[in-house]
Order: structure tokens, then sequence, then C-alpha cells
């Protein structure tokens, strides 16, 4: 009986360490990225999702924070551009809660999910994520080694907005005081 528990702890061990690995080796160098397609991220629910699912569609990422200066226009306005433009043109948000700003997003996946259904948010919301250092998402890495800011490459603030294009790949940054409702006639360029 000794003998059979240690192989089953054994085998269980093997089975740990062959998914650690396997979710290792699943992810994605931001370096050699080709596009956003090859990330996954977890959404607000915690269920990892492809990013591959958009695939053809203009995309804007964003991080977002519901106790910020720009909370109240930026969703807002997010949420215009989504109901304005997601049937007629294919546009998808997707908006990453973040703390890293003034500790503004301070609330866990359950909090954040009841800011954003008292929002009436209809745009794609994620799990929170780090958007700068090490512990930084992969996609935020990528989508700042593709797309640099100006004097260094960190996100600054709250509500800084990537347009990406249809094909994965990060065309354009925008800071926290861009209004989302300005990015259309930059979107325009990408439909």
């Amino acid at each position: 009986m000794a003998l059979n528990s240690s192989l089953s702890r054994g085998h269980y061990c093997i089975k740990i360490l062959s998914a650690m690995a396997a979710s290792t080796l699943s992810v994605v160098d931001f370096k050699t990225a080709n596009s956003i397609y090859e990330f996954t991220a977890n959404d607000i629910t915690g269920q990892p999702v492809s990013l591959n699912k958009y695939k053809g569609h203009v995309c804007i990422i964003v991080n977002v924070a519901s106790k910020c200066g720009y909370t109240d226009n930026h969703y807002d306005e997010l949420n215009e551009l989504h109901d304005l433009y997601s049937d007629s043109k294919g546009l998808k948000i997707l908006g990453f809660p973040c703390n890293q700003f003034g500790s503004q997003e301070p609330g866990g996946s359950d909090e954040i999910c009841e800011f954003a259904k008292r929002r009436k948010v209809k745009f794609d919301m994620f799990d929170k994520v780090d958007v700068n250092g090490n512990d930084a998402h992969p996609l935020w890495k990528y989508l700042k080694h593709k797309q640099g800011g100006l004097l260094i490459d960190s996100i600054k603030w709250n509500f800084t907005k990537f347009i990406i294009d249809k094909n994965g790949i990060p065309v354009e940054r925008h800071g926290p005081n861009t209004s989302p409702k300005d990015l259309v006639k930059n979107l325009e360029k990408y439909w």
C-alpha cells in the first residue's frame, strides 16, 4: 500500500511538472512575437482567451482603472465607440484593469466586474494585470516594444491606448490625455 501511494504521489508530481513545463513553453517572447494573436490573457472571470479571436478586427487595447480622474470620460467614450463601431466596423476594445498608477484599481475581479456592470461596460474586460516592470503581462511588454513611448517605453498612467490593425500589429499609441473619441480619425485609416 505504501508503494502504491508513493507511486501515486510520484505520478502526481510528474503531472504537475509536465503542466508547469507546458505553461512555460506557451509563454510568448514579446521581442519575437509577430502580432497580438500569439498572446493569451485571462478575461475578467479568469478564463484564458486567445487573442487570435480578434483576428481581422481593428482593436483598441487600454489599461483601465475605476478610481482615476480619467475614468468617467474614458469609460463613457469607450462604450460610445463600442456602440458606434463594433457592429458597423468590427472594432474591438480590450480593457485591462491595472493598479500600478496611484493604486486606482485596488479591487479584485469581483469588484471590477461590479464596477463594469454599474458603468454598463459593453467592451471586453480582462483580468487585472501589471503593464510595467518584470511582472508585466507579456502582451503589454509586446505593445510597449512595438510602440515605444516618449522618452521611455513604460506606460506612464491609466488609460494609455494602443490601436491594433487588422493584422494584429500595434500601429499607434496614445496617452491618457487623448480622449477615446479623438481616436476615430486615426481608426478610420485601419478599417
